[in-house]
Protein backbone atom coordinates (compact mmCIF):
# COMPACT_ATOMS: atom_id res chain seq x y z
CA UNK A 1 0.00 0.00 0.00
CA UNK A 2 1.38 3.37 -0.45
CA UNK A 3 2.41 4.85 2.49
CA UNK A 4 0.12 7.90 3.40
CA UNK A 5 0.79 11.09 4.33
CA UNK A 6 1.22 10.53 7.98
CA UNK A 7 3.75 7.60 7.03
CA UNK A 8 5.92 10.29 5.08
CA UNK A 9 6.02 13.04 8.20
CA UNK A 10 7.32 9.93 10.07
CA UNK A 11 9.83 9.48 7.57
CA UNK A 12 10.64 13.20 7.44
CA UNK A 13 11.45 13.06 11.32
CA UNK A 14 13.67 10.20 11.04
CA UNK A 15 15.56 11.37 7.97
CA UNK A 16 15.42 15.19 8.59
CA UNK A 17 15.98 15.01 12.38
CA UNK A 18 15.78 18.20 14.97
CA UNK A 19 18.54 18.61 17.62
CA UNK A 20 15.93 17.69 20.56
CA UNK A 21 11.70 17.15 20.64
CA UNK A 22 9.52 18.05 23.46
CA UNK A 23 5.95 17.84 24.13
CA UNK A 24 3.52 20.09 25.36
CA UNK A 25 0.64 18.67 25.74
CA UNK A 26 -0.75 17.78 22.76
CA UNK A 27 1.93 19.70 20.96
CA UNK A 28 5.17 18.75 19.96
CA UNK A 29 7.70 21.05 19.67
CA UNK A 30 11.00 21.22 17.57
CA UNK A 31 14.31 22.91 18.56
CA UNK A 32 16.27 22.85 15.05
CA UNK A 33 18.84 25.11 16.44
CA UNK A 34 19.22 27.11 12.60
CA UNK A 35 18.21 23.96 10.64
CA UNK A 36 15.15 25.93 9.28
CA UNK A 37 11.24 25.68 9.59
CA UNK A 38 10.99 21.71 9.34
CA UNK A 39 12.74 20.87 12.07
CA UNK A 40 12.12 24.09 14.41
CA UNK A 41 8.23 23.91 14.02
CA UNK A 42 5.80 22.63 16.56
CA UNK A 43 2.96 19.83 15.26
CA UNK A 44 -0.12 18.21 16.89
CA UNK A 45 -0.39 15.16 18.71
CA UNK A 46 -3.90 15.31 19.36
CA UNK A 47 -7.00 17.35 19.27
CA UNK A 48 -5.63 21.00 20.45
CA UNK A 49 -7.49 23.42 22.73
CA UNK A 50 -6.81 27.49 22.96
CA UNK A 51 -5.02 27.09 26.66
CA UNK A 52 -2.84 24.20 24.41
CA UNK A 53 -1.77 26.56 21.93
CA UNK A 54 -1.01 29.25 24.63
CA UNK A 55 1.45 26.70 26.30
CA UNK A 56 3.21 26.07 23.16
CA UNK A 57 2.98 29.68 22.36
CA UNK A 58 5.07 30.47 25.56
CA UNK A 59 7.25 27.68 25.28
CA UNK A 60 7.98 29.44 21.75
CA UNK A 61 8.65 33.24 23.60
CA UNK A 62 10.56 31.24 26.53
CA UNK A 63 13.27 30.25 23.98
CA UNK A 64 13.43 33.64 22.67
CA UNK A 65 11.60 32.04 19.49
CA UNK A 66 8.79 33.57 17.21
CA UNK A 67 5.70 30.64 17.12
CA UNK A 68 5.85 28.33 14.01
CA UNK A 69 3.50 25.70 13.75
CA UNK A 70 3.57 22.99 10.76
CA UNK A 71 0.51 22.20 9.48
CA UNK A 72 -1.01 19.41 7.53
CA UNK A 73 -3.23 20.28 5.10
CA UNK A 74 -5.72 17.00 5.62
CA UNK A 75 -5.76 17.82 9.42
CA UNK A 76 -7.07 21.72 8.71
CA UNK A 77 -7.99 22.24 12.71
CA UNK A 78 -5.20 23.24 13.70
CA UNK A 79 -4.72 25.82 10.85
CA UNK A 80 -8.04 27.07 11.12
CA UNK A 81 -7.50 27.91 14.98
CA UNK A 82 -3.96 29.53 14.31
CA UNK A 83 -6.13 31.55 11.53
CA UNK A 84 -8.42 32.95 13.72
CA UNK A 85 -5.31 34.26 15.94
CA UNK A 86 -3.89 35.90 12.74
CA UNK A 87 -0.85 33.81 11.83
CA UNK A 88 0.36 33.99 8.21
CA UNK A 89 0.06 30.86 6.28
CA UNK A 90 3.42 30.51 4.13
CA UNK A 91 5.33 27.70 2.38
CA UNK A 92 3.06 24.77 1.04
CA UNK A 93 4.91 21.67 0.70
CA UNK A 94 3.82 19.08 -1.33
CA UNK A 95 4.68 15.40 -0.07
CA UNK A 96 5.57 12.91 -3.08
CA UNK A 97 5.90 9.22 -3.07
CA UNK A 98 7.15 6.31 -5.67
CA UNK A 99 7.66 2.95 -5.83
CA UNK A 100 11.69 3.05 -5.45
CA UNK A 101 11.74 -0.05 -8.28
CA UNK A 102 10.90 3.05 -10.85
CA UNK A 103 14.05 4.68 -10.27
CA UNK A 104 16.47 1.52 -10.19
CA UNK A 105 15.41 0.07 -13.90
CA UNK A 106 18.65 2.04 -15.03
CA UNK A 107 22.41 1.85 -14.83
CA UNK A 108 23.65 5.37 -14.09
CA UNK A 109 25.88 6.60 -16.66
CA UNK A 110 29.79 6.45 -15.53
CA UNK A 111 30.97 9.31 -13.88
CA UNK A 112 27.85 10.92 -13.31
CA UNK A 113 26.30 10.48 -10.25
CA UNK A 114 27.98 9.11 -6.89
CA UNK A 115 26.67 8.30 -3.55
CA UNK A 116 29.28 9.36 -0.73
CA UNK A 117 29.55 10.10 3.04
CA UNK A 118 31.03 11.85 4.37
CA UNK A 119 30.11 15.03 2.15
CA UNK A 120 33.16 16.02 0.27
CA UNK A 121 33.89 19.93 0.37
CA UNK A 122 32.95 20.33 -3.03
CA UNK A 123 29.03 19.05 -2.04
CA UNK A 124 29.09 21.74 0.83
CA UNK A 125 30.12 24.33 -1.93
CA UNK A 126 27.27 23.09 -4.06
CA UNK A 127 24.49 23.28 -1.11
CA UNK A 128 25.82 26.32 0.08
CA UNK A 129 24.37 28.13 -3.28
CA UNK A 130 20.82 27.44 -2.14
CA UNK A 131 21.25 28.61 1.62
CA UNK A 132 22.31 25.15 3.06
CA UNK A 133 24.83 25.99 5.31
CA UNK A 134 26.29 24.23 8.81
CA UNK A 135 22.92 24.74 10.55
CA UNK A 136 21.82 22.36 7.91
CA UNK A 137 24.44 20.35 7.87
CA UNK A 138 24.17 19.47 10.82
CA UNK A 139 20.53 18.13 10.69
CA UNK A 140 22.21 15.79 7.74
CA UNK A 141 24.59 14.71 10.06
CA UNK A 142 21.57 13.47 12.80
CA UNK A 143 20.00 10.98 10.61
CA UNK A 144 21.10 7.30 11.48
CA UNK A 145 21.24 5.64 7.79
CA UNK A 146 22.04 8.20 5.00
CA UNK A 147 24.47 9.17 2.13
CA UNK A 148 25.30 11.93 -0.17
CA UNK A 149 24.88 12.48 -3.99
CA UNK A 150 27.32 14.29 -5.87
CA UNK A 151 26.69 14.66 -9.52
CA UNK A 152 29.03 15.84 -12.55
CA UNK A 153 27.77 16.58 -16.01
CA UNK A 154 30.08 18.38 -18.67
CA UNK A 155 33.03 17.00 -16.98
CA UNK A 156 31.90 19.50 -14.09
CA UNK A 157 30.44 19.39 -10.71
CA UNK A 158 26.99 19.14 -11.35
CA UNK A 159 24.74 18.69 -7.95
CA UNK A 160 24.53 17.76 -4.31
CA UNK A 161 21.54 15.78 -2.88
CA UNK A 162 21.10 14.05 1.02
CA UNK A 163 19.59 10.92 1.18
CA UNK A 164 18.38 8.95 4.27
CA UNK A 165 16.64 6.38 5.05
CA UNK A 166 13.50 5.20 7.43
CA UNK A 167 12.62 1.52 7.75
CA UNK A 168 10.91 0.87 4.04
CA UNK A 169 11.02 4.80 2.98
CA UNK A 170 14.30 6.53 1.11
CA UNK A 171 14.12 10.47 1.24
CA UNK A 172 15.85 12.82 -0.47
CA UNK A 173 16.34 16.38 1.12
CA UNK A 174 18.72 18.96 -0.07
CA UNK A 175 18.46 18.09 -3.99
CA UNK A 176 20.47 21.26 -5.56
CA UNK A 177 21.61 21.59 -9.08
CA UNK A 178 23.83 24.23 -10.25
CA UNK A 179 22.12 26.80 -12.21
CA UNK A 180 24.58 26.73 -15.37
CA UNK A 181 23.98 22.87 -15.06
CA UNK A 182 20.60 22.81 -15.24
CA UNK A 183 17.41 21.35 -17.50
CA UNK A 184 20.12 18.67 -18.71
CA UNK A 185 18.80 15.89 -16.90
CA UNK A 186 21.51 16.13 -14.17
CA UNK A 187 18.32 15.67 -11.54
CA UNK A 188 17.00 12.87 -12.55
CA UNK A 189 20.28 10.95 -12.58
CA UNK A 190 20.61 11.90 -9.17
CA UNK A 191 16.96 11.04 -7.94
CA UNK A 192 17.95 7.76 -9.46
CA UNK A 193 21.05 7.23 -8.00
CA UNK A 194 19.21 8.55 -4.31
CA UNK A 195 17.05 5.32 -5.00
CA UNK A 196 19.47 2.94 -5.60
CA UNK A 197 21.05 3.21 -2.94
CA UNK A 198 18.13 3.42 -0.71
CA UNK A 199 16.89 0.27 -2.49
CA UNK A 200 20.36 -1.50 -0.98
CA UNK A 201 19.39 -0.76 2.43
CA UNK A 202 16.12 -1.92 1.87
CA UNK A 203 13.73 0.30 0.99
CA UNK A 204 10.77 -0.36 -1.10
CA UNK A 205 9.47 3.81 -1.50
CA UNK A 206 11.04 6.61 -2.40
CA UNK A 207 9.98 10.18 -1.16
CA UNK A 208 10.62 13.89 -1.83
CA UNK A 209 9.34 17.21 -0.62
CA UNK A 210 9.01 19.95 -2.83
CA UNK A 211 7.79 23.63 -2.00
CA UNK A 212 4.61 24.04 -4.46
CA UNK A 213 5.34 27.09 -5.93
CA UNK A 214 8.79 25.39 -7.29
CA UNK A 215 7.12 25.03 -10.29
CA UNK A 216 10.17 23.40 -12.62
CA UNK A 217 11.06 20.55 -9.30
CA UNK A 218 7.49 20.09 -9.03
CA UNK A 219 7.25 19.21 -12.61
CA UNK A 220 10.47 17.21 -12.26
CA UNK A 221 8.98 15.07 -9.89
CA UNK A 222 5.65 14.60 -11.75
CA UNK A 223 7.24 13.14 -15.01
CA UNK A 224 9.76 10.72 -12.96
CA UNK A 225 5.88 9.15 -12.04
CA UNK A 226 6.05 10.43 -7.88
CA UNK A 227 2.16 10.72 -7.18
CA UNK A 228 1.11 13.61 -4.36
CA UNK A 229 0.12 11.93 -0.90
CA UNK A 230 -0.79 14.69 0.81
CA UNK A 231 0.72 18.63 1.25
CA UNK A 232 1.00 21.13 4.60
CA UNK A 233 2.33 24.35 5.37
CA UNK A 234 3.69 26.89 7.66
CA UNK A 235 1.82 29.10 10.30
CA UNK A 236 3.73 31.77 12.05
CA UNK A 237 2.75 34.23 14.71
CA UNK A 238 1.92 37.31 13.57
CA UNK A 239 4.98 40.19 14.43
Amino acid sequence: MTPNAARIMQAVEQTWRPARTWEVGPVRMRAGQGGGQRVSSATTTGSVSEADLQAAEAAFRDADRRPLFQCRDDAPELANLLDRKGYVARDKTVMYVLPIEHLTDRPIPRVTAFTIWEPLAIMDEIWATDDIGPERLAVMHRAPVKTGVLARWNEKPAGAAFVATDDDIAMVHGLVVLPHQRRQGVAEWMMRAASIWGQAQGARWMSVLCVADNAPANALYRALGFEAVGSYHYRVAPA
